[in-house]
């Protein structure tokens, strides 16, 4: 296993990665269109102070909608099992690789993506976050930001409504989108209804207004993306401090990879988590 995240003091050029062993995605769900809508301007809305105390945060939290989750065991590798899995204590040694980077730079905001969809990005993305959320007194944020075929809420086992969508169409607020289950520390925001014009309602101001919003509240925001020769991804990806890019091992083209990185701020790329990489290799 390569070590990831660590930049050259002197040269950025050059990228480590990290194998992940075992990886199972959830099925890629089909979007129907429906029509946009105009949304409101975000700054009507009322602040978040950026050092809420405990007693605030508490009631902040509170306010965020119930579940019950019911997690596929298979690809959710921190739920409901001691045991040792594949990949697990890889996500390990990448959790206490970002808390080292953000150390050196600020760093709360990730976006996971892929140069293709089928990488397995939504895995990386879900395990992460999970991986984060074991930590003593660490808040996680995990968002399904993949308004074309979205699939984390099926990991999860849960409803992927209201969620994203419906905010970025001003039809609900923050707080009635995110979900907790049965993890405390682990929150979640699913894609939502499907909607035409992805690229558009991403572009409105309101995500970037939303992870504004959010971030006093959580410790950690994991923001699952499209691929990223969508558009979608791109723009998101100036809504964050760090970018990972999950490459599956002997499938994708090295000019392919190539490519999708260069559609992000250089300065911006954490790293390379290589998914799917056989078992002792």
């Amino acid at each position: 296993m390569y070590d990831v995240l660590k930049k050259t003091e002197k040269e950025r050029s050059a990228y480590k990665v990290i194998g992940i062993e075992e990886e199972v995605e959830a099925p890629e769900t089909q979007i129907a269109e429906a029509p946009g809508e105009d949304s409101v301007a975000p700054e009507a809305m009322s602040p978040i102070s950026a050092t809420p105390d405990p007693i605030a945060l508490d009631a902040l939290l509170a306010r965020c909608r119930a579940t019950d989750w019911m997690p596929n065991t298979k690809t959710m590798l921190f739920f409901g099992s001691d045991e040792p899995l594949g990949g697990a204590e890889e996500f390990r040694t990448l959790r206490t690789q970002l808390f080292h980077l953000r150390e050196k730079q600020p760093l709360r905001r990730i976006l996971v993506t892929s140069s293709v969809p089928k990488e397995g990005r939504s895995f990386v993305a879900a395990n992460l976050a999970l991986a984060m959320a074991r930590q003593a007194g660490c808040r996680v944020l995990l968002i399904d930001a993949d308004l074309r075929h979205p699939s984390l809420h099926s990991a999860l086992g849960t409803s992927a409504t209201p969620g994203l969508s419906e905010y970025l169409l001003d039809e609900t607020e923050e707080f009635d989108i995110i979900q907790r289950g049965q993890m405390g520390s682990l929150f979640f925001i699913a894609s939502g209804r499907s909607v035409s014009g992805q690229a558009e309602v991403v572009g409105n101001g309101r995500l970037k207004f939303l992870l504004e919003r959010l971030e006093p509240i959580f410790d950690w925001i994991i923001i699952d993306s499209p691929s990223a020769m969508v558009s979608d991804s791109s723009l998101m990806a100036t809504f964050c401090e760090g970018i990972l890019m999950v490459v599956r091992s002997n499938s994708t083209p090295f000019d392919i990879v190539r490519k999708a990185r260069q559609r992000f701020p250089y300065e911006r790329l954490l790293g390379v988590v290589l998914n799917k990489v056989p078992a002792g290799v």
